[in-house]
């Protein structure tokens, strides 16, 4: 495997970091030799665009017939892709049932989108699915086989703190922080509830009963320095980097877990394990979904993983094959996400009102600067966040948040949609489905990209906060384990839902993006020069 096809796996936590690829351009040729690839179009490129449009088009359909046809004859895609994510949400809130069938279509069109190549080759995604292409990746030397590190740390489980601004919360102190939150409606009331439920149920972190499976393992905000002091037995998968498994083996051994990690067959030798290590999403995911599955375990399966631009939206499609067959393979599989605040949500009808009252409240002199700002630009800024209350047939009323950066592109949208629709699906099958919205996070991407730091630096001002990665990652782990652990949980397919896309709302962190005025992407740019002005393209500012 050479050194391009090694990169492709590549988790979040080394996004932006020296030997990370580059953004492919827009558009164009997008292929790789083996692995998910773009099918073609007429004139044989591998379009992005193209797939997008179709992929939309198809979610809406079930919905509506005049928005899917407008989504699939977009000419500005990249321009304008957030007004048809927008419609999606919209159509979908209107009727509970077409919603799932809207999931299904879409998640089935991103599948046709798509093909495996292998060995000079082009199958169906549905192939790579199957027993023969298992069998196809064997033949090619592609087999994994396991090796097992078990932590030296203290036996008993580690009690739950969240580090915060170099204290590390606990007991009161933390309960505080939590309903700090919920009032300054950086979290919802909900995950402030399920938050102060893991600070009083200690036991729920002896994970020693789970087998927690993370693609994408040494994510930088991601749950694996909490799962390694809980007792999990981890299965975890990454890229073939021997850094990134020095470092993810002395967070495993300094705790008190078991992690079962990947090696390629073909690589084994004299030489240290971490030379074998790792494996790549995008080319091997057959064998991976088979090592997978051969654990005699019930499944926590949770997609972590992370690429830029179009490779992002393949990677979901990756992952996506690995988590369905191991719920194919096990009815008692779980799923996991973690979702972005900057997308599009429905949300509930209390927290769509505080984002109306908040625009409704501002101070005299900021209207009359907004406004003048507004009609020099257009009506490109300061836009209020949420302009109407949709209510449904049901007689339910919720609101639409619409905080997709365009700087993200359509690619990285549709990458998080899928994992929406694989999640409502799988709740809706019987599967208990763990998706939470984790707020913008200070990972290295962003620190190293001096105008998102700054952006985002400013953003208090706009009663948007910001984490650390060290913060995300104690929150989002508590809130995966309060979704294995507690029946109260909308993970649980059996607690009823009005509609299947409040699954999203109720334990959402999404650091004020869904209480914020203003449309976020109207407002970032000033954000972006309060933060410059405070020196903030020399601090952490979120990633999304």
């Amino acid at each position: 495997m050479n050194k391009k096809r090694n990169l492709m796996g590549i988790s979040h936590a080394n996004r932006g970091l020296t030997y990370y690829g580059s953004e492919l351009p827009y558009g164009g040729d997008v292929s790789d030799p083996n692995g998910v690839v773009f099918r073609r179009v007429s004139d044989g490129s591998r379009s992005s665009k193209r797939a997008g449009t179709a992929i939309l088009g198809a979610a809406l359909e079930p919905l509506n017939p005049r928005h899917a046809a407008m989504a699939r004859q977009e000419q500005q895609w990249r321009q304008s892709y957030p007004r048809h994510f927008r419609r999606l949400v919209e159509d979908s809130l209107m009727d509970a049932e077409l919603a799932l069938a809207s999931a299904q279509a879409g998640l089935n069109m991103a599948w046709r989108c798509v093909r495996w190549a292998q060995g000079g080759q082009e199958h169906p995604l549905e192939w790579a699915a199957q027993p023969g292409a298992v069998a196809a990746a064997a033949a090619a030397g592609e087999t994994l086989a396991t090796h097992t590190l078990r932590g030296t740390g203290d036996a008993a489980p580690a009690p739950w703190v969240v580090p915060y601004r170099g204290k590390q919360l606990s007991g009161a102190a933390l309960d505080e922080r939590i309903d700090a939150w919920a009032r300054g409606g950086i979290i919802e009331p909900g995950a402030a509830a399920a938050l102060h439920r893991c600070s009083q149920n200690p036991e729920w972190f002896d994970l020693s009963d789970r087998t927690m499976v993370l693609l994408g393992a040494g994510s930088e905000a991601g749950p694996l320095p909490w799962l390694a002091r809980w007792r999990a037995n981890l299965v975890a998968v990454d890229i073939y980097l021997p850094a990134v498994w020095h470092r993810i083996a002395a967070i495993v051994q300094g705790g008190n877990a078991t992690m079962h990690l990947p090696l390629q067959s073909a690589r084994l030798g004299d030489s240290d394990w971490v030379e074998a290590a790792g494996v790549d999403l995008l080319t091997q995911a057959p064998a991976i979904a088979h090592w997978i599955c051969g654990f005699d375990a019930q499944l926590d399966v949770a997609a972590h993983a992370y690429l830029d631009g179009e490779r992002h939206l393949r990677l979901a499609l990756a992952m996506d094959l690995i988590q369905r067959q191991a719920c194919a393979g096990r009815p008692g599989t779980t799923l996991a996400f973690m979702a972005t605040p900057t997308d599009v949500f429905a949300v509930p009808h209390s927290t769509a009102l505080a984002a109306m009252q908040g625009y409704r409240q501002r101070p005299v002199i900021w209207r009359v600067l907004q406004e003048l700002l507004r009609m020099s630009g257009g009506e490109r800024f300061f836009q209020p966040g949420v302009t109407q209350l949709l209510e449904t047939p049901g007689g339910n009323t919720y609101g639409v948040i619409d905080s997709l950066v365009m700087e993200q592109g359509p690619n990285y949208a549709l990458a998080k949609r899928l994992q929406q629709w694989r999640a409502m699906l799988a709740r809706a099958a019987g599967h208990r489905v763990s998706l939470n919205i984790a707020p913008s996070t200070t990972t290295a991407s962003v620190v190293t990209n001096p105008a998102l730091a700054a952006g985002f630096a400013g953003a208090s001002r706009f009663g948007i906060e910001a984490f650390a990665p060290q913060t995300t990652s104690a929150l989002m782990a508590a809130l995966w384990v309060h979704d294995l652990r507690c029946e109260a949980s909308p993970a649980n397919p059996l607690r009823p839902l009005a509609h299947p896309l409040e699954h999203f709302m109720e334990n959402a962190c999404h650091g004020g993006m869904w209480r914020c005025p203003y449309l976020p992407r109207s407002a970032l740019p000033f954000a972006a020069a309060l933060g410059f002005m405070r020196g903030g393209t020399r601090r952490a500012g979120p990633s999304a």
